[in-house]
C-alpha cells in the first residue's frame, strides 16, 4: 500500500491537483515535479516518454500504486506506452492514469452543436490525441484545435494581466473560433490554462462553455477507485502530501503556491 502518486512536467498539474485533493481529501498523495527539464510540449515523442517513465519509476519507488499524469503533453504522448508496454513487466498491480481520457468521455454532455474547440500547447494539438479520443465516444462531434504557443511562459513568468497575456489569448481564441461558428464548447486542454480564466472569458462569447480539467478529472479520479476497490485498497489514507521537485525546492515553493493556490513546503529530488 502507499500514496497516490500525482505527476507533471512541472506547475501546471497542481490545478489539477487542487482540485483532487478537495475531492478526494482522505487520500495520502506525492506530487511530482520534473521542473529541472521542461517544457516537455516541444520535446519528441521518444524523449518525453523517457522522461515521464523515468518519473512514474520514481514514483512506484516511493510505494505510489497508482500514478496520474496531471500533465497534458505526457498524457498524449507517453501514456499509452506506459500502460500498453511497460506496466505489464511489473509482478505486482500497478496503475497510470492520464487527463486527456476524463475530460473526452463526458464531452458529449456538453457540447449541444457538436462542435468542440480545443486550445492547447503545440505538442498536443500536433499529437491530435483530444480529436482522437473524443472520436472514440462521439463520433459525431467535431474537433477543431488551436495551438497557443505563448501561454504557458506567461503564466510561468506570471504575466497573467500584462497586455502581451490580452493579445495572444484574445488572439488565439479568434483563430480558434474562425475554424467554426458553430463552436459551443472549448477545452482548456493544457494545466497552466485555468490561471487565465479571468482573459479567457473576457474574450470568449458567453454562449460558449469554458471546460477546465481540474474538477473532471477529480471527479473521474474519485469514479475510477469506486469502480477498481482492487487499486482503491491500495491507497493509503492519512490526509497527507508531500511535494517533490526535480530543480530547486526555493523556486518550485514560490511559484507552486499561485498554482495550488496556497503555500506548500516541497523537497528537491535527484532521478537516476
Amino acid at each position: 500500500m502507499g500514496p497516490i502518486g500525482i505527476f507533471d512536467s512541472g506547475y501546471g498539474g497542481l490545478t489539477v491537483f487542487r482540485e483532487i485533493a478537495k475531492k478526494l481529501p482522505q487520500y495520502d498523495y506525492v506530487y511530482l515535479g520534473d521542473n529541472a527539464r521542461i517544457p516537455y510540449g516541444t520535446r519528441s515523442f521518444e524523449t518525453v516518454y523517457a522522461f515521464t517513465k523515468e518519473c512514474v519509476d520514481q514514483l512506484f519507488a516511493m510505494d505510489c500504486r497508482l500514478v496520474v499524469l496531471a500533465c497534458n503533453t505526457a498524457s498524449a504522448k507517453a501514456l499509452r506506452t506506459i500502460q500498453q508496454v511497460d506496466l505489464p513487466l511489473y509482478p505486482d498491480l500497478r496503475k497510470v492514469l492520464g487527463v486527456i481520457r476524463p475530460t473526452t468521455e463526458i464531452i458529449g454532455d456538453y457540447t449541444k452543436t457538436r462542435h468542440v474547440g480545443i486550445l492547447a500547447t503545440p505538442g498536443t494539438v500536433k499529437s491530435t490525441s483530444y480529436p482522437i479520443e473524443i472520436h472514440k465516444f462521439f463520433p459525431n462531434i467535431t474537433v477543431y484545435q488551436q495551438a497557443c504557443p505563448f501561454w504557458v511562459p506567461l503564466v510561468e513568468n506570471n504575466e497573467l494581466d500584462s497586455p502581451g497575456a490580452a493579445y495572444f489569448v484574445q488572439a488565439d481564441i479568434k483563430r480558434l473560433l474562425q475554424q467554426s461558428p458553430q463552436i459551443d464548447t472549448v477545452i482548456l486542454a493544457c494545466t497552466h490554462y485555468p490561471l487565465l480564466l479571468p482573459l479567457i472569458k473576457q474574450y470568449m462569447p458567453p454562449h460558449i462553455q469554458v471546460l477546465a480539467q481540474g474538477q473532471l478529472v477529480a471527479n473521474s479520479l474519485a469514479d475510477y477507485l469506486h469502480r477498481h476497490p482492487e487499486i482503491e485498497q491500495l491507497c493509503t489514507k492519512g490526509g497527507t502530501t508531500q511535494f517533490f521537485t526535480t530543480d530547486s525546492e526555493v523556486d518550485f515553493e514560490k511559484k507552486a503556491a499561485v498554482f495550488y493556490g496556497k503555500k506548500i513546503k516541497a523537497a528537491p529530488l535527484t532521478l537516476g
